[in-house]
């Protein structure tokens, strides 16, 4: 396992992050669609992160209606686990009871859901603690006062963004900066090599202002698990919750160059797909989700690929995105000038 800088703070994450959407849910939820993992079985999980040398987990209030939340603080507490061993990272937006308020990135919502989250995970602090997804509703000023007093208060640690545009994430760098607030240390995204959308704006966005990257779903919801492809889709998480969603065309051929390198070098098309991601500078760390202690040990093994420069360059052309203005223009125009002379 090895160990990322997260952003330009100093907080140190693992490569891999312990995700526990699959934790909790319930019945015909869409909770319970992706996982409905009971404390025992969650227990077993958390263990074998730790011992892998994981020590990022990552959860959301929203998941499985707090369950996921609980089940986490109480693994952690079973499993006798020094709080200053992990980092938490939590989420708020998402509905967590009725009314007009009862969702969103408000200063009230943030308030009271923080110190039910701290509740929930037995903890007294968030190590990382996310706005889920954009407000619309709530001024961007008023999410990041709210999270800037988290901070001072000791507690949150460090704030970061989910499910944000380019241009959003960007607005709330500048207005942290300009106000002084704590600054965005990540954001939380989808990113796949079924899926590189993220490359058009975002990326080159976040290396430019030292924003980490964690990337959700980094399987495509199982496609690139090893159990899809061209001849049909088997059981599994997407028969039941087709998400997120795929190019199925361009995902079957990144399959098929997937499972030739995989039967060479002798490893699984998920572990050659997470691995992909680990190579990738703008990545500070990789979130599983896992449902048996099989999948998880799989997964872990994405550490211990290596590619050439060759089998990285045919994995970047097979799923390489198609071209979109203005990006062929800023590459038709980026050599006008060229890199200027340094002044003496």
């Amino acid at each position: 396992m090895r160990y990322n800088q997260l952003g330009r703070t100093g907080l140190i994450v693992s490569e891999l992050c312990l995700g526990t959407m699959t934790f909790g849910g319930s019945g015909g939820s869409m909770w319970g669609a992706i996982g409905q993992l009971e404390q025992g079985e969650a227990d077993a999980l958390v263990k074998a992160a730790l011992d892998a040398g994981i020590n990022f987990l990552d959860t959301a209030n929203v998941y499985a209606e707090g369950r996921s939340e609980l089940i986490l603080g109480q693994s952690l507490k079973s499993l006798g686990i020094k709080r200053e061993e992990v980092t938490i990272a939590t989420k708020v937006l998402g509905r967590m009871h009725p009314g007009p308020n009862g969702a969103g990135a408000s200063r009230g919502h943030i308030h009271d859901q923080v110190a039910a989250s701290l509740e929930r995970l037995q903890t007294d602090h968030i190590d990382l603690y996310q706005i889920h997804g954009f407000d619309a509703a709530t001024p961007i000023e008023e999410t990041l006062y709210a999270l800037d007093s988290l901070v001072r208060r000791g507690m949150v640690r460090y704030i970061g963004l989910s499910n944000w545009a380019a241009w959003q994430v960007m607005k709330a760098v500048g207005i942290a900066a300009a106000e002084r607030y704590a600054p965005i240390a990540s954001l939380q995204a989808y990113y796949t090599l079924a899926g590189r959308d993220l490359e058009r704006e975002m990326i080159p966005m976040l290396r430019s202002e030292g924003v980490g990257l964690m990337v959700w779903s980094p399987l495509a919801g199982g496609f690139l698990s090893g159990k899809y492809g061209r001849e049909g889709e088997g059981e599994g998480r997407r028969a039941n919750f087709d998400f997120p969603p795929v190019d199925k065309e361009r995902g079957y051929a990144v399959i098929d160059v997937l499972r030739e390198l995989a039967a060479a070098k002798g490893h699984s098309v998920a572990q050659l797909a997470l691995a992909w991601l680990l190579h990738q500078p703008a990545v500070s760390s990789v979130i599983l989700g896992a449902k048996r202690p099989d999948q998880l040990a799989d997964n872990l093994g994405a550490v211990d690929v290596a590619f050439t420069a060759d089998e990285l360059a045919r994995l970047d052309a097979v799923s390489a995105l198609p071209a979109e203005y203005p990006g062929w223009m800023i590459e038709r125009q980026g050599g006008y000038r060229g890199a200027p002379s340094p002044r003496r």
